[in-house]
């Protein structure tokens, strides 16, 4: 075990993980995997919490996932699923830019993570990429491979630009709509996974939100910006300006019929205010059952935490020498897979506390104690779930209503 750095409080030093166990909690075993393929990124978006944010470490290790390391990850991820006889798991390539790590070694990557599967376990591959690089022949292999690819947008050309970037300032708008474009066609439309948009609340929605659309992507996942307790999000105008951006969209979309695309988080909220469970690691309080491999083969937590402190995502382990399963001991992944009981008590006195789930975990992080604190956006998510919940109860009301008659 590799020793770690000043770790906070809550959960590192304070979450009794022995005394869960004898209590008879048991893990919830990993069935995400992302693999960091590639450390670099050709941009320097202002939001990026690997780059821009406290943690560093990607300094210090290796540009490109070696081969060695693609082999033990991909052993590890085997020898975990044959252990809790999992039948799919899904791989996600990322980086960085994972598209930097180049086809063939993309291509080898794929094949030698599918391979170790056991018989009966599936893998669904995906890649998340910010499309400057995504042209015909990488989208051909991907097909070939089975690996959907997902794509970041933020909206429409200026509200794009004014976030994700190169370094010397001009934006990626034209490459990004370039790459778009090829996923639309219908000759690729089953190679595209969807959109990913990170909120700016000081911007139009509705404007954001039809830019999106135009590309046709399947879904569609909305992020808030992460902050925390140390560095607060910016905020816009009035007291709520994430959860008001965000309901704007929600009601042009609920109301839609039929709905022209999936929203992880909107669906999700859905779920929850009728008693059902979470797809998004923003709300509720599904079991995580994430695991990150760095490029040097370290096990980490979910990379967001790196917008937290440095060596927020560190477990200690790695790939080249711990299996997966020794990772799910650490405190931080146990905390995220106990629910209710990880959460602060305001948290848990709270009348949305369930559907909430405390936030985004990145976003509860103070100094002083931690990650057992209400998410930064808390107010924002209060004013988003009661929305969504008084829309269903509404809705609920009208067809019992109706059925009555």
């Amino acid at each position: 075990m590799i020793p770690l750095r000043s770790e906070p409080a809550w959960p590192h030093q304070l979450l009794d993980v022995a005394g869960l166990r004898a209590e008879g909690w048991r893990p919830t075993p990993f069935r995400d995997f992302v693999l960091k393929v590639h450390q670099r990124c050709n941009l320097a978006c202002t939001y990026c919490y690997v780059y821009e944010m406290a943690d560093q470490t990607w300094r210090g290790r290796p540009m490109v996932m070696p081969e060695h390391v693609v082999e033990a990850a991909a052993g590890r991820i085997g020898e975990h699923a044959r252990e809790h006889r999992l039948d799919r798991v899904n791989l996600i390539l990322h980086g960085g830019e994972p598209l930097l790590a180049g086809r063939d070694r993309l291509r080898s990557a794929v094949r030698t993570l599918r391979a170790a599967l056991p018989p009966g376990c599936t893998a669904s591959v995906g890649l998340q990429t910010n499309g400057t690089l995504v042209d015909k022949a990488i989208l051909g292999d991907f097909r070939e491979l089975g690996v959907s690819v997902g794509v970041s947008l933020d909206g429409p050309p200026a509200l794009h630009d004014r976030h994700r970037r190169y370094a010397n300032g001009r934006g990626s708008f034209a490459e990004v709509h370039r790459a778009l474009t090829l996923l639309a066609e219908p000759a690729r439309r089953d190679v595209y996974a969807g959109l990913l948009c990170t909120i700016d609340p000081q911007t139009d929605p509705v404007a954001c939100y039809e830019t999106l659309l135009s590309y046709a992507p399947p879904a569609i996942d909305f992020l808030l910006p992460h902050a925390n307790w140390e560095e607060p999000p910016r905020r816009g105008p009035g007291a709520t300006p994430y959860a008001d951006w965000l309901i704007e969209i929600f009601d042009r979309w609920y109301k839609a019929s039929p709905q022209p695309v999936r929203i992880r988080l909107f669906e999700s909220l859905l779920h929850l205010a009728v008693g059902g469970s979470s797809r998004s690691e923003q709300v509720g309080l599904s079991p995580v059952a994430l695991a990150v491999i760095e490029t040097d083969g370290a096990i980490e937590q979910v990379d967001s935490l790196k917008s937290a402190y440095e060596g927020a995502c560190a477990t200690g382990y790695s790939v080249l020498t711990d299996p997966l399963g020794a990772a799910l001991g650490h405190p931080g992944i146990v905390a995220r897979q106990i629910g209710m009981r990880a959460l602060a008590d305001a948290c848990q006195a709270c009348p949305v506390g369930a559907a909430c789930g405390g936030g985004h975990y990145a976003h509860r992080y103070r100094r002083a104690d931690g990650f057992r604190n209400p998410s930064v956006y808390c107010a924002d998510l209060m004013r988003l779930i009661r929305h969504v919940d008084t829309q269903v109860r509404a809705d609920l009301a009208e067809l019992s209503e109706a059925y009555a008659r």
